[in-house]
């Protein structure tokens, strides 16, 4: 059975860091797209960055350009998000999710429809 497991977030002042971390299980990781995506209560939720399991391909949104890095351990299936310089806009629940999948050069975060398995979310708080 495949799951996402979240860890890492909490409450840190404006300028302050986290890294969140997500432990994959129950599929193959080598061939899947892990992605980062964030939701605050009535909005949509954002995906954030994006990294290819099997290469070092990586994708972020604009909003966050410079200020998060995604990265990987493939011995460890887990996948992080350095998040640097955080901001009061950056509070929200943060959630990883897998999509399954052959490399291709994508433009652009895969869209959150196409996402096979989805973690339980890591909440960020950064007071204003």
């Amino acid at each position: 059975q495949a799951q996402l497991a979240e860890s890492g977030g909490g409450s840190v002042q404006a300028g302050g860091s986290l890294r969140l971390s997500c432990v994959a299980s129950g599929f193959m990781y080598s061939s899947a797209y892990m992605a980062w995506f964030r939701q605050t209560p009535g909005k949509e939720r954002e995906g954030v960055a994006m990294i290819y399991g099997g290469r070092s391909t990586t994708w972020y949104a604009d909003s966050i350009q410079g200020r998060f890095t995604i990265s990987q351990d493939r011995a460890k299936s887990t996948v992080y998000l350095q998040m640097n310089n955080l901001k009061p806009g950056d509070t929200a629940m943060y959630y990883c999710a897998a999509y399954l999948g052959p490399y291709s050069d994508y433009r652009d975060i895969l869209p959150i429809g196409w996402y096979n398995y989805w973690g339980q979310g890591t909440q960020v708080t950064v007071p204003s």
